[in-house]
């Protein structure tokens, strides 16, 4: 424990000494109003003024044909009061800034067609240099010959952001209110099918049908999925996007239908059943209110495929099919037991630090394989983002959102892990009826958790594994409150839910030997015990050795 503790502040460390994102602000000669590209810096050169207007405006130097390597790329006079803009390569970032320096340029911009790595140096090299250097994208080098020429102006500055956006509110609120619903709705109809069991309706069957128990092996081999898939997806990302995209539009659609089919049963009309074909699917003559549900919902998982690179509004399609399908998965997914809770939210606890933290130790570019393929790989030939996260667009106006992502991100299991153990506590909740405290207590705890996660991305300002707060969070509290009400044994093993639903007790009424007994009523017996329920025991004909006595046979017997 000790030496992952090392490893993640070392990697905390790191990326707070030798990158920092800044603005580079090109605007024409004379003209104060311009526009902002990104830039990589690291103030161990040189620190950057954080107003704009505390900044130098100096004229740039297009030197892109050159990557400043030797003294004869120098051209002649040299750069006075000006910053050089030249290929990244050949040589080392030193290398570069110190032959800049000394002909008189008050900056540096290395041009790189790759990622946006730091300029790193030693101690040595940081102290003899006194000029700022910055990474600058390809693609916005092109851009700035293209609208400013050759005679632009940069000012080179670092503003300050804000510690947490508002968006962080909208996305803790989806993310706690998908948990604490889909946890309910989970407990309850489980609770409930269980007390209609003994119907034997088809419906029952069908949900039944539809739960799914999770088991270790279950839990290894998903656990092995997802870090293969995990690792294929960071080397082959462009090959795999569009399969996960396919496959989420697929499993949205099915979840927004099961979210939205127990509102569209109150309709009043609709009820009629499309006429007897042979079309798959509808061989079985769904309702019309249904089919048209069915149509509504794969249409808005088009629409999204379709727009799901319009950031201004594909969003709000994407969070709320996300949240429809986590809906889905919490009340089709079930964990029997604590036991198999602790054993799915440890392993995935592990899963989550060593790939957002360990793995930049193994990588080439230092990045998180998590973050890496969670954002979508900076050099990735289709720009795609994958769909499996909660996403809200930043709602500051800092102009460093052009440098860091534009929006904030929350995957599915983050939702999806702890949300499996509040639905758990809840169906013992009912069982044990206990007033729902295991559900509002692991709820809350829920919040707690995803609170620590956004101040610890405040902080330390670099992707956080979320499961690394929810998971003890969640477990603590929920193991703390089957201590106090000393029910551990049941809940750990999942000893207090019945599987089976007794029958309700035979209710015989008296038969007079003077009077015949009455044909029984063909409405079913209820039990007090079991609202709603019905009783499916009827009552039994009186046995063969009881018989009415006629009035003879009364008079002789007296």
């Amino acid at each position: 424990m000790r030496d992952l503790s090392a490893l993640i502040f070392g990697a905390i460390l790191v990326k707070q000494v030798l990158g920092e994102y800044g603005m580079a602000h090109v605007s024409e000669r004379g003209k104060s109003k311009g526009k902002d590209y990104c830039i990589l810096f690291n103030s161990q050169w040189a620190h950057l003024p954080q107003d704009l207007n505390k900044a130098s405006r100096l004229q740039i130097h297009d030197l892109t044909a050159s990557v400043l390597c030797s003294p004869s790329e120098v051209p002649a006079g040299g750069f006075p009061n000006r910053i050089p803009m030249v290929l990244r390569g050949n040589c080392t970032f030193y290398e570069k800034v110190r032959l800049a320096q000394i002909n008189g340029a008050k900056g540096l911009l290395i041009v790189s067609k790759d990622r946006l790595t730091p300029p790193a140096g030693n101690r040595t090299q940081y102290e003899e240099i006194d000029i700022p250097v910055a990474l600058l994208s390809f693609t916005d080098m092109l851009d700035i010959s293209k609208t400013f020429g050759k005679g632009g102006e940069v000012a080179l500055y670092a503003p300050n952001e804000p510690v947490l956006d508002y968006n962080m509110v909208i996305i803790f609120l989806m993310a706690v209110g998908t948990v604490a619903i889909g946890g309910y709705w989970a407990g309850s109809r489980d609770i409930k099918k269980r007390y209609m069991k003994h119907k034997r309706d088809d419906s029952a069957e069908k949900q039944d049908e539809e739960t799914v128990d999770v088991t270790p092996i279950m839990i290894c081999v998903f656990v092995g999925m997802c870090c293969s898939m995990l690792v294929m997806l960071y080397y082959f990302y462009d090959h795999l996007v569009y399969m996960i995209i396919g496959i989420f539009c697929l499993a949205a659609s099915i979840g927004l239908y099961s979210c939205l089919s127990p509102f569209v049963r109150r309709i009043p009309f609709g009820k009629c059943r499309i006429p007897e074909n042979n079309l798959p699917y509808c061989h079985k003559r769904p309702q019309l209110r249904m089919l048209l549900l069915c149509m509504f919902c794969v249409a808005v998982s088009v629409i999204w495929g379709v727009f799901r690179n319009e950031d201004q509004w594909a969003w709000v399609l994407q969070d709320t099919l996300g949240i429809a399908f986590c809906l889905y998965m919490l009340k089709t997914i079930r964990l029997p037991t604590f036991k198999a809770c602790t054993l799915l939210l440890t392993v995935l606890f592990v899963y989550d630090v060593f790939f957002v933290f360990i793995t930049p130790f193994f990588t080439k570019s230092g990045e998180s394989i998590m973050v890496e393929v969670a954002a979508g790989p900076s050099d990735s030939s289709t720009h795609e983002k994958l769909p499996m996260v909660l996403k809200v667009p930043r709602l500051n106006s800092s102009p460093l959102a052009l440098c860091d992502r534009p929006f904030s991100l929350l995957g599915f299991g983050d939702i999806l892990v702890p949300g499996l153990l509040v639905a758990y506590c809840h169906r013992f909740d009912i069982q044990m009826q206990s007033s729902r405290i295991y559900f509002v207590a692991c709820t809350i705890a829920y919040g707690v958790g995803l609170l620590i996660t956004f101040v610890a991305l405040a902080l330390m300002q670099m992707g956080q594994p979320a499961l690394l707060y929810l998971v003890p969070c969640t477990l603590l509290t929920s193991l703390a409150v089957a201590l106090w009400r000393r029910e551990l044994h049941m809940f750990w093993t999942g000893s207090g839910f019945v599987k089976d639903v007794p029958q309700p007790p035979l209710v015989m009424a008296p038969i007079s030997c003077t009077q015949s007994p009455e044909p029984p009523t063909e409405e079913p017996l209820t039990n007090p015990e079991f609202p709603g329920a019905e009783a499916t025991n009827q009552i039994e004909d009186p046995p063969p050795q009881a018989k009415t006595l006629s009035k003879e046979e009364a008079s002789q017997s007296e």
